[in-house]
């Protein structure tokens, strides 16, 4: 099999975002939930690009050593290997450390990184090297966003993408800034400079022109390894369509609507409290998880769970199982993998049981450790729903997951009807689709973000 891209997501609802993002742009793509022999390649032969779905977001550096090393192995074969993380770049020194993977993946390729942050499709901007992220209609510097700055494992609160690499890394970074990436000509002198005194080379960016310069750079100076989110993916797909190397026929379907869905949520964000209350103004029924009574006795609790659950599609409803409404409070656990992991066999043993075809999981934690107990292979893309959080099925050998169809949500995507637009399969128009042309100029994207720039220096 070749490929032309392959990629290793830090958390499994970041890893179907990069699956739209190829969709949408025409390049035939598969998502593994493990590493994959050459008989489960077999199976998708059309793939030229592949990804490998993992929870290293929520892992320690010694895990990353002992663990990322056979990944990046396992992807060699391609010819770019992104190693990819949330646009909200959280990440510590204990958790998640994106620096220490970007450490094995140097030492593992023999290459530089070059580091893709700004996702502006996505709300997501790269100014000076500051991290600036969106909430609702509002643009935040990442260390004052209302769930970032919070977060209850990996809270943000270093801006400056290169200050919080460092406490990470020993490794020299270096920045191409916005001054640079007017054109290709200066943004590709910029990476030159800086690759002579840093292993890694991080871009600005706030535009889609912006993204489409990246990818330029990145192809025409053969970057091998590229640590950063799916505006890599972007960067990579605007300047292959631009050269000619990918089919023009896409062919993006919008999914079917279905009578109901189990939705399972471990996420304590403020945009998924208010799906959650959405969902229980459109008749959804909530059934909501003690964490501690779980994580104390899972067997009793998930017993209790799996039968009201039952009740409740029974009665022709949808479901939702929650574990927060909003924010934790000082004193409430942030229980993570195990969490996940329990609410994963829980989701199990409900779509069995009652022959389910379509779920949701939010929350990075809940969907990464959720959906690894379901026993699914792999993932390929099916519908985009809203962006960044697309519908894809499940290939696996047990007949009641196999063809089950998934959205997984990070905790701060999507509207506040979100979870009814994804019963009903209705895509909520974007300007993320690559088949229309670029919709934001250098200017207006430049204006839109004036009040956060004031954020710099603040």
């Amino acid at each position: 099999m070749t490929l032309r891209y392959a990629y290793y997501g830090d958390d499994f609802t970041g890893s179907t975002d990069v699956l739209e993002q190829l969709a949408e742009g025409g390049v035939p793509a598969v998502l593994f939930l493990h590493l994959p022999d050459e008989k489960l390649l077999d199976r998708f032969p059309d793939a030229e690009a592949i990804g490998i779905a993992g929870d290293s977001r929520s892992r320690s550096p010694k895990w990353m050593e002992e663990n990322l090393p056979t990944v990046y192995t396992s992807l060699q074969r391609a010819s770019v290997v992104h190693y990819k993380t949330c646009s909200t770049f959280d990440s510590s020194p204990s958790v998640g450390s994106i620096g220490k993977a970007m450490d094995i993946g140097i030492d593992q390729f023999d290459a530089p990184a070059a580091i893709v942050v700004a996702a502006p499709y996505m709300g997501r901007y790269v100014s000076f090297g500051i991290l600036f992220a969106t909430a609702g209609d509002e643009i935040y510097r990442i260390d004052r966003h209302p769930t970032m700055a919070h977060h209850p494992v990996t809270p943000m609160h270093e801006p400056d993408l290169i200050k919080h690499l460092a406490l990470q890394t020993d490794l020299n970074i270096s920045n191409v800034t916005l001054s640079e990436m007017e054109n290709i000509t200066s943004a590709t002198s910029a990476f030159d400079a800086a690759r002579e005194d840093a292993k890694a080379v991080l871009f600005d960016g706030m535009t889609l022109e912006d993204l489409e310069t990246t990818g330029a750079v990145l192809l025409a100076r053969d970057q091998k390894f590229i640590v950063g989110s799916s505006g890599v993916t972007r960067a990579l797909v605007l300047e292959w369509r631009k050269r000619g190397l990918l089919n023009d026929a896409i062919d993006i379907k919008t999914a079917k609507a279905v009578e109901q869905i189990l939705v399972v949520s471990g996420s304590c964000s403020p945009v998924t409290e208010k799906q959650v209350f959405r969902a229980s103004e459109q008749g959804y029924k909530m059934l909501f998880v003690d964490v501690s009574a779980l994580l104390r006795d899972e067997s009793s609790e998930a017993r209790k769970l799996i039968a009201a659950a039952g009740d409740i599609l029974s009665s022709g409803s949808s479901c939702v199982i929650h574990t927060a409404e909003g924010p934790l409070g000082a004193s409430e656990l942030a229980a993570g993998d195990r969490l996940g992991s329990a609410l994963g066999r829980i989701t199990k043993a409900i779509v069995e049981a009652n022959s389910l075809r379509r779920i949701i999981f939010a929350g990075g934690d809940t969907s990464s450790h959720g959906v690894a107990q379901l026993g699914v292979d792999a993932l390929t893309f099916v519908a985009p729903i809203e962006v960044g959080a697309p519908l894809v099925k499940a290939h696996s050998e047990d007949s009641s997951i196999d063809g089950l169809e998934m959205v997984l949500k990070g905790g701060q995507m999507g509207g506040e009807d979100f979870f009814e637009t994804v019963r009903r399969g209705r895509s909520v128009p974007s300007t993320s689709s690559l088949r229309l042309s670029l919709p934001l100029s250098r200017s207006v994207a430049r204006a839109d973000i004036g009040s956060a720039k004031r954020q710099i220096i603040d």
